[in-house]
């Protein structure tokens, strides 16, 4: 059986322990957030409020250290700072999470959790879902990176709700944040209660970027977000445990590799334009041979830092034998692992999942051609937790809202 909490309802939203932090606060009004800043930005805040020039560089890494090592979201816990500066810093900024305001348990263990956030924008508060799985030895984080999405890509439940607007840094790390106090994983940090404490370890070690939204339409918030987030000095993510996936934004791969540097999945699901025009829309503007040009040129590229090709499983559409020998032929020359997915249901959908059998005998064709072909077991279904089943309920942003907030109003 699955669990909710209504986190929105006081009564059920579970106590902290004595001295622990509460992971459901929200950011004050009209106080800019300093998660996600990077130094600079941090010392441009401690600048504004009147920190010494020669104190800059000390006050910066305290405040690095309490935020990304101990994870605090309260400046009064911050034990090395003065009281003076902690209160300059509270009165003009938070340090707060996002407000969860439902968690879902899966009978896996895995985790789906509904965030809210400011409107800044969007004329009403927006919401967000974020998954924790965990697995044996690690625990990947999914992460969202929009409200929404554009790309309507017809096999996604993501996809059938329009965009609102992007998620900021903070708002993106934030559910980095969140995750690791929920599950009791910052060192030295009060347990809050329901958390679960690792024996050993931490509980999230792999990040990918495959939640709502697609990653490289907001490219400049989610760089910045994994800048801080694969800091070694702070919550210290390796980049070869962070994983952005793209329905294949052309121009923005190459980028993504140089700036970010970070492993790439590509969401592929056809080999054909004309079944990928179909499945995933933006195959219109960019087809096959230009993605997998950007593919084979993505810097950084070796056997050791392969591409991961996403492709889900749909009964009748895309799961043939011919498919899946048209598939090894396509990605010859690419250092690849092709990761079948197979479809999880939402309501609505006009898919079918392909047969387990079917599956394997795909999967068994391509492993023989040289390729890693991982069966992708599903988790989280049963709460909707599962690749292509996320979906809040944020509106579509008005137009005046959204030029209001490209304007910077």
């Amino acid at each position: 059986m699955s669990v909710t909490l209504d986190l929105a309802d006081p009564a059920s939203r579970p106590r902290p322990a004595a001295g622990a932090l509460s992971p459901l606060g929200a950011a004050g009004p009209g106080r800019p957030s300093l998660i996600g800043l990077d130094r600079e930005g941090l010392a441009e805040a401690l600048r504004e409020i009147g920190v010494p020039e020669k104190q800059l560089r000390m006050r910066v890494g305290q405040l690095w250290h309490w935020l990304y090592v101990r994870g605090v979201s309260d400046f009064d816990r911050m034990a090395n700072v003065a009281k003076d500066l902690r209160t300059r810093l509270a009165d003009a900024y938070s340090i707060a999470r996002p407000e969860m305001v439902d968690e879902q348990i899966s009978v896996d263990g895995t985790r789906k959790w509904l965030f809210r956030f400011d409107a800044k924008g969007a004329g009403r508060p927006v919401e967000i879902e974020t998954v924790y799985i965990p697995e044996e030895g690690r625990g990947t984080l999914c992460v969202s990176s929009q409200v929404g999405c554009t790309l309507t890509c017809t096999f996604c439940h993501t996809g059938t709700q329009r965009l609102v607007r992007n998620l900021t840094p903070d708002e993106i790390l934030g559910q980095v944040l969140v995750a690791r106090d929920r599950l009791g994983d910052f060192p030295d940090a009060a347990t809050p209660a329901g958390a679960i404490v690792p024996s050993e370890g931490r509980l999230v070690t792999n990040v990918v970027m495959m939640g709502m939204g697609e990653p490289l339409y907001n490219f400049d918030n989610v760089k910045q977000a994994l800048a801080v987030a694969s800091d070694g000095e702070g919550v210290s993510l390796s980049k070869r445990r962070i994983t952005l996936s793209t329905s294949g934004v052309v121009p923005m791969i190459p980028k993504t590799g140089a700036e970010m540097n970070v492993m790439l999945a590509i969401s592929l699901h056809a080999v054909t334009d004309e079944l990928r025009d179909v499945l995933v829309p933006i195959n219109k503007k960019y087809p096959l041979d230009e993605l997998l040009a950007a593919c084979r040129a993505y810097p950084g590229l070796s056997n050791a830092r392969r591409i991961t090709f996403e492709y889900v499983m749909l009964k009748g559409v895309n799961d043939s034998l011919a498919d899946a020998r048209a598939l090894v032929k396509l990605l010859r020359g690419i250092p690849a692992k092709i990761n079948l997915i197979p479809f999880n249901p939402w309501p609505g959908s006009p898919y079918e999942c392909s047969d387990w059998d079917q599956i394997e005998r795909f999967a068994d064709l391509v492993n023989e051609a040289g390729y890693a072909s991982p069966i992708r077991t599903p988790r989280g279904r049963d709460i909707f937790a599962a690749c292509g089943q996320l979906k809040s309920e944020s509106e579509r942003m008005k137009k005046t809202d959204r030029q209001a907030l490209e304007a910077g109003v």
